[in-house]
């Protein structure tokens, strides 16, 4: 399939829809929180959404190998996607849905800054600099701005911030190993997979299950791990096939957006003045980092 040179109407409404799921997804995350234990839902959420990802790639014949140089990488991948989640999932016990999708969603700062050491062709010139500089203050804004009236416990932003790092970090490994060889659809399952495989026996071992669990949890962690995870990865690796990445990286600074609208919309969640400024610098700072390669 030839990409477009271009994002139309269908691709740029498919990327927003999909960033309003990446932002409804921790306030979801937060509610089943109270009714399983927060490594329990990781990797109970990682074995489900894997199930329908592996049917959707036997019905469509998607490449799926184990044996072409990336099964190393590939389990390293999974187990830093165990420990983001991990973390994140903690970081919700903690502090507000509002302050951890600024500090996580600010990833793509990190990643450029990574990117600008490790790939030629990604040096950091003026905009990408001031992009940078503006998205760290946010994020200082974020982790130091704290109000009696204002949910947030420095350890939770600190796990937020954290689970952004390792997100940045699985990028660079897919872009700088063989699981660049492999499939979009592997490489998800190898992040699904192996984090239900090293995060479900720890759970049976410490009796991390269930809290308060009734009907609304269940539903709400299904469209989390079905929806959200499952459906929601696949679409965006088709839309990636349509679009260059370079063009849908631009969309990113919806993400902590709708999650900082999210938390106030469904949890009533406070958003001071001093969360807003580090919300708006973030996105300006993404978009800055993203803007040169958009052209």
């Amino acid at each position: 399939m030839n990409k477009k040179n271009n994002i139309d109407l269908l691709g740029g409404a498919t990327l927003i829809i999909f960033s309003m799921l990446l932002g409804l997804n921790q306030t979801l995350v937060k509610i089943v929180n109270h009714g399983m234990h927060p490594i329990f839902q990781v990797g109970l959420r990682s074995f489900i959404a894997a199930i329908p990802v592996l049917i959707f790639c036997v019905l469509f014949k998607r490449k799926l190998s184990i044996w072409d140089g990336s099964f190393v990488p590939g389990v390293i991948c999974g187990s830093i996607f165990a420990l983001e989640f991990i973390l994140l999932f903690f970081a919700l016990e903690y502090t507000s849905v509002a302050r951890s999708s600024i500090l996580f969603y600010s990833m793509p700062v990190w990643l450029g800054i990574a990117a600008h050491f490790l790939f030629e062709n990604e040096k950091l010139n003026f905009l990408k600099i001031l992009g940078f500089s503006v998205s760290v203050i946010a994020v200082f804004i974020a982790l130091f701005s704290r109000e009696n009236s204002i949910q947030g416990n420095i350890v939770g932003d600190f796990f937020a911030l954290c689970a952004s790092f390792l997100w940045a970090a699985i990028v660079l490994i897919i872009r700088t190993t063989n699981l660049k060889n492999s499939s979009p659809e592997m490489q998800l399952l190898y992040q699904l997979v192996v984090s239900s495989i090293l995060i479900l026996p720890v759970c049976l071992y410490f009796d991390f299950y269930l809290r308060e669990i009734n009907i609304e949890i269940i539903l709400i962690f299904l469209f989390q791990s079905l929806i959200i995870v499952a459906a929601g990865f696949l679409i965006w690796f088709w839309i990636l096939s349509i679009y260059p990445a370079s063009l849908m990286a631009s969309y990113s600074f919806f993400g902590p957006i709708f999650g900082v609208f999210f938390g106030w919309f469904i949890l009533s969640e406070e958003i001071s003045i001093f969360l807003l400024l580090s919300l708006l610098l973030v996105c300006i700072g993404i978009y800055l980092i993203n803007i040169n390669d958009s052209k």
